[in-house]
C-alpha cells in the first residue's frame, strides 16, 4: 500500500473572542468662546489684583528727578509699603478714606503720588519732610527743623534736553536717618534756593525733586504744596526698563540701540 504525504494547510489560531479592539480616542474638542472669554477674565482680574495690592508700572517722563531718575526710565512701585487708600485702585473710586494698614514713608523714600490739586496727575519726587517738620531753603541749601542738611561736592553731570546740554554741580546730600542720595544744583540762587519756612501738617509730607532747580514739587504751594498721605501711590522699588529715545515706542527694531542697559532692574535709593 503506497502511503502518500498529504499536505494539510496550518491551522489558524482562533481569535481571542474575549479580547475587543480599543476605543478609538475621542477627538478633542475645540475650546468654545465661552471658555476663551473665562480665559480673558481670570487673566484680567489676576492683572487687576496685582496692579492695586502689589506693583504697578510707571514711566518717568521728565527730568525733575534727575540723576536718579532719567526720562525714559520705567520702573514698579510697590503699592503695599504704605497700606492701601482709594487712590491705590484704577480710577481711585471714592470707597473709602484715610488708609487701611496705613504708614508713614521715610524721609528720602522715593514715592509715587496723585497731585493733591487734581487727584488724579501721578507726580513721583522724594519725601524730605515728614508731619511736624520744618522745611526751608536758604542759599540753596535744605534745613530740616533748623539743622542744615550736609550735601558732599560730587563732581559734575551733564544733563541733555532738547538737543541742548547743561552741566550742573552734583552734590551728595544725606537726610536725617541716614539715607544719601545724590542732587543736581544749577546755582544757589534760583527761585527756590530761598523759600519760607514750611511747617508739615499732620496727615501731610513734603517732598522735592533730586534736579533741585528744575522740579516742580512742595516748594511751590500753588501747584504741589503739602501732600495728603492718602495720596501716596507706592514707594519706588526698582527699574525694569529704560530707553533713552523719544522714538514711538512701536519701532522695535531700534530699541537693541536705545536701551540703557545698565539701567536694567537697578533699585532705587
Amino acid at each position: 500500500m503506497d502511503w502518500k504525504t498529504s499536505k494539510r494547510s496550518p491551522e489558524r489560531t482562533p481569535a481571542n473572542p474575549a479580547k475587543k479592539a480599543a476605543p478609538p480616542l475621542p477627538e478633542a474638542k475645540p475650546a468654545t468662546l465661552l471658555e476663551n472669554v473665562k480665559t480673558v477674565i481670570y487673566a484680567a482680574l489676576i492683572a487687576i489684583a496685582i496692579r492695586t495690592f502689589a506693583f504697578e508700572p510707571f514711566n518717568i517722563p521728565s527730568g525733575s528727578m534727575i540723576p536718579t531718575l532719567l526720562v525714559g526710565d520705567y520702573l514698579f512701585v510697590s503699592k503695599y509699603s504704605y497700606g492701601y487708600s482709594r487712590f491705590s485702585f484704577p480710577f481711585s473710586p471714592p470707597l473709602f478714606s484715610g488708609r487701611i494698614f496705613g504708614r508713614l514713608p521715610h524721609r528720602g523714600d522715593v514715592v509715587v503720588f496723585k497731585l493733591p490739586k487734581d487727584n488724579s496727575t501721578d507726580y513721583i519726587k522724594r519725601i524730605v519732610g515728614l508731619p511736624g517738620d520744618h522745611i526751608q531753603m536758604k542759599g540753596g541749601e535744605l534745613y530740616i527743623n533748623g539743622v542744615e542738611v550736609p550735601r558732599k561736592p560730587d563732581g559734575t553731570y551733564t544733563v541733555r534736553e532738547d538737543g541742548t546740554e547743561m552741566v550742573l554741580r552734583r552734590y551728595l546730600e544725606t537726610l536725617p536717618g541716614g539715607v544719601t542720595h545724590p542732587i543736581l544744583k544749577a546755582s544757589d540762587d534760583g527761585p527756590l534756593d530761598n523759600t519760607q519756612e514750611y511747617v508739615v501738617p499732620d496727615g501731610y509730607v513734603f517732598a522735592m525733586g533730586d534736579n533741585r532747580d528744575n522740579s516742580l514739587d512742595s516748594r511751590v504751594m500753588s501747584a504741589v504744596g503739602f501732600i495728603p498721605v492718602e495720596n501716596l501711590v507706592g514707594r519706588a522699588q526698582f527699574i525694569f526698563f529704560s530707553i533713552d529715545s523719544f522714538a514711538p515706542w512701536w519701532e522695535f527694531w531700534e530699541w537693541p540701540f536705545e536701551i540703557r542697559w545698565s539701567r536694567l532692574f537697578h533699585s532705587i535709593s
